[in-house]
């Protein structure tokens, strides 16, 4: 039952990890930053959006997602039958590094979300001055999205989830064959306890700051102004026609850019 349980938290924690969200805004990012690598080196907002992108790249270099994997195709796909005495368990040393790596993720989407908030507001209040209003603004949307796809496959949460039943799973097979492969480090056994902070009150703070600081480039609406009746009836006739005919010939599948004609 508890392998099963693990089996199932390691792949819903593989897909969350591995979703092209976080990869797609990675590109994104790592893109932006070449543009205005040789403009903005002392610039607030670009040395934020710097250490967000070094978050990513410690993430993705730790490969949480193939240990996972490995650790997966550890654990046997069917139960062992009740006459069994035996059964195939993955061993003390892949549990413990696995769950090393859990915490080591944890600890560092948690870094991931301050790093965004911290220059999501920076960028917020350099755009309120009027500096470097272009980038300021695609460094603002950036760090929005990047934040609210981490909250939305709540990526964090379920981390922790999986954390706790490798936990689970560790402590049975240390106690039928104790094998420590870690020595020096205790594992905890609550992961907030470990992060040293409420996930849920935290991402609710950070939440209402950027909620709260968005509200304050209103003014920017003075540059867009309302597109007159007309024109706008005619972009979301050919904005309809676009999609209809873009699922039609491509597929749902397929990534179709479908935008309102500027005049």
């Amino acid at each position: 039952r508890f392998l099963s349980a693990l089996r199932r938290r390691c792949d819903i924690a593989g897909k969350r990890l591995s979703g092209p969200g976080l990869a797609a805004e990675g590109r994104v990012l790592r893109t932006v930053l070449y543009v205005y690598h040789s403009r903005l080196l002392r610039h607030r907002p670009y040395l934020a959006l710097q250490q967000v992108e070094q978050c990513l790249k410690r993430l993705w270099k730790m490969n949480l997602v193939g240990c996972l994997e490995t650790l997966v195709g550890l654990i046997p796909k069917k139960n062992a039958s009740k006459a069994q005495a035996e059964c195939l368990v993955p061993s003390q040393p892949i549990l413990e590094t696995v769950a090393l790596k859990v915490l080591g993720g944890c600890k560092l989407i948690l870094r991931l979300l301050d790093c965004c908030c911290k220059a999501f507001l920076l960028s917020v209040k350099h755009l309120c001055s009027k500096e470097f209003i272009l980038l300021n603004t695609v460094a603002s949307g950036l760090l929005s999205r990047l934040w609210f796809v981490i909250q939305y496959r709540c990526v964090l949460q379920t981390l922790m989830s999986l954390y706790s039943a490798l936990s689970t799973v560790l402590h049975l097979v240390s106690e039928t064959q104790k094998s420590p492969y870690i020595k020096g480090f205790a594992f905890p056994s609550d992961v907030g306890d470990f992060l040293g902070v409420n996930v849920s009150s935290e991402a609710k703070k950070q939440k209402a700051e950027m909620f709260t600081a968005k509200k304050s480039t209103s003014w920017m609406k003075k540059f867009f102004p309302a597109m007159p009746e007309a024109v706008s009836k005619v972009g979301k006739k050919r904005k309809s026609e676009t999609c209809t005919s873009a699922v039609r010939n491509c597929g749902i599948l397929c990534p179709v850019d479908i935008g309102e004609t500027v005049v």
